[in-house]
C-alpha cells in the first residue's frame, strides 16, 4: 500500500520517497537498496549516503555494486561515531541519495539534530532522497507505542515531514513470518532474538503495530487534498472542512491530548488547533514551561497554538471553537476530586458538552503509560487508540 503525490514545490526540489515499516526486520532497508540497485541499473546516478546493515548478510550483499559515500567520523563522549557525511554527499551531487533511518538522531554538535533535517538539505539541493522510517518513530504515535510495546521511542520525526513525502510505501510482512525471521537469527543474534520474541516481538504487539501503520497510511492518503474529488471541502459543496481543537490545561497530560487530536485530524483530513484558556493572571511558572513544550509539539504536528484569558474558561473555549468553526473539540476528562463529585454539572468538561452547540466533543481519559503502569497488548484500533 502506498501513496504517490507527485512532485511538490519548485521544479528543482528533490523527490522524497519513504519506505514505511511497522517493526525492525520487515525489510525497509532491503527495499531501499533494491530500489537503488534498480535505478542504478537503468542509468541513474545513485549513491548510498547512509545505510545500516546491522550485520545482516543479505542486507550487506545488496550494497554490492552501489557507490557508498564514506561516513564522517564524529567525536562523541570520549569516543567517535559514524554519521552521514552531508558535505560529501552535497559535493558529489548524485541524482539519487539512499538515506536509511529517516528519524535517527544525530550526535550532539552535528549540523542538524535529526537525519530528516539532513535529508531536507539534500532535497533543497535538488537531490532525490529515498529513505526509511518505522511507525513507532512518528511523533503523533509515541503515546500509543508506549501502551503497545511498554516503551516510548527514543527518537521521532514530525508526522508532517513524512506526510510531505512524494511517495510513502509500506513494506508489509505477516507477523508470523517476521517472528520466524527473528527465530532463525535473520534479524538479531540468538540471545537477543530470544529476548525479543518474548517481549517486543510478541504476535499481539506486531499485529497491533501492523494495523497502526496501515491506519496511519490510510489516514495520510485521505488527508492529502490532491486525492480528494473535485468539490470536496469547498465552500458551498455541502462538505465542511473538519477543524479539530484540543483544549490544554497546562498539565503534562496535554501531550497525550495533542497526539490524540492530531490523529483525529489526520484521519478526517482536518486542521489542528490547540488552545489554552486560563483565568486572568496566566499559568504559574511550571505551567508556562509545560505549555511552551506543548506548543512546540503541536506545531511539529502541523497545528497552531492559541492562548486566551477569561474568568469563564468553558465560555472562552466554546467562543474560540465557534469563532474558528471547529467541528470537534478534544478535552481531558475532569479529575475525580471531591469538589467535582459534589458539583458534577459545573466542571469545565460537563459545561462544554452541554453548551457545545453542535461541536463534537471527545473526552479523553488519561491512562498510565509504560512508566506508570503495565503495557497494553491490545489492538489499538479496536480500543480507540486511532481516535
Amino acid at each position: 500500500m502506498s501513496t504517490d503525490a507527485g512532485h511538490r514545490g519548485s521544479a528543482t526540489r528533490g523527490h522524497l520517497r519513504i519506505y514505511l515499516g511497522y517493526a525492525p526486520g520487515v525489510g525497509t532497508t532491503c527495499a531501499l537498496l533494491t530500489e537503488g540497485r534498480r535505478r542504478a541499473k537503468h542509468g541513474t546516478d545513485v549513491v548510498v549516503a547512509h545505510v545500516e546493515t546491522h550485520g545482516r548478510p543479505h542486507t550487506r550483499a545488496l550494497l554490492g555494486g552501489l557507490e557508498v559515500i564514506p561516513s564522517a567520523t564524529v567525536p562523541y563522549r570520549g569516543t567517535t561515531v559514524k554519521e552521514m557525511d552531508l558535505g560529501a554527499v552535497l559535493a558529489r551531487r548524485p541524482q539519487v541519495a539512499l538515506v536509511d533511518d529517516f528519524a535517527d538522531r544525530n550526535v550532539a554538535g552535528a549540523r542538524h539534530a535529526g537525519r530528516w533535517q539532513d535529508a531536507a538539505v539534500l532535497l533543497a539541493a535538488g537531490i532525490e532522497v529515498i529513505s526509511t522510517v518505522r511507525i513507532d518513530h512518528l511523533d503523533s504515535l509515541t503515546d500509543v507505542m508506549a501502551k503497545i510495546t511498554g516503551a516510548a521511542p527514543p527518537q521521532t520525526v514530525p508526522d508532517p515531514v513524512v506526510r510531505a513525502a512524494n511517495e510513502v510505501e509500506m513494506v508489509d510482512l505477516a507477523p508470523e513470518v517476521l517472528r520466524d525471521r527473528m527465530a532463525c537469527g535473520q534479524i538479531h543474534a540468538p540471545r537477543e532474538a530470544e529476548a525479543a520474541l518474548g517481549a517486543w516481538f510478541q504476535t499481539g504487539n506486531l499485529s497491533a503495530l501492523r494495523e497502526l501503520a496501515l491506519l496511519w497510511l490510510a489516514a495520510t492518503l485521505a488527508s492529502d487534498r490532491r486525492w480528494r474529488r473535485p468539490g470536496d471541502h469547498d465552500p458551498g459543496s455541502g462538505c465542511a472542512q473538519e477543524r479539530v481543537v484540543v483544549a490544554l490545561s497546562g498539565d503534562s497530560d496535554g501531550d497525550m491530548l495533542i497526539r490524540r487530536a492530531a490523529r483525529i485530524a489526520a484521519r478526517c483530513g482536518g486542521d489542528l488547533l490547540a488552545v489554552h484558556a486560563t483565568r486572568p493572571g496566566g499559568p504559574a511558572g511550571r505551567g508556562r514551561a509545560v505549555l511552551a513544550a506543548q506548543r512546540q509539539l503541536i506545531e511539529s504536528l502541523g497545528g497552531t497554538y492559541h492562548q486566551l484569558a477569561d474568568a469563564d474558561i468553558p465560555a472562552a473555549l466554546l467562543a474560540f471553537a465557534h469563532a474558528e468553526h471547529a467541528t470537534r473539540l478534544v478535552l481531558g476528562a475532569t479529575r475525580h476530586t471531591w469538589r467535582a463529585a459534589l458539583q458534577p454539572m459545573t466542571t469545565i468538561t460537563s459545561r462544554v458538552i452541554r453548551q457545545g452547540g453542535g461541536i463534537g466533543v471527545h473526552v479523553v481519559t488519561c491512562t498510565p503509560t509504560a512508566n506508570g503502569g503495565s503495557p497494553r497488548r491490545a489492538n489499538p484500533a479496536s480500543e480507540g487508540e486511532w481516535q
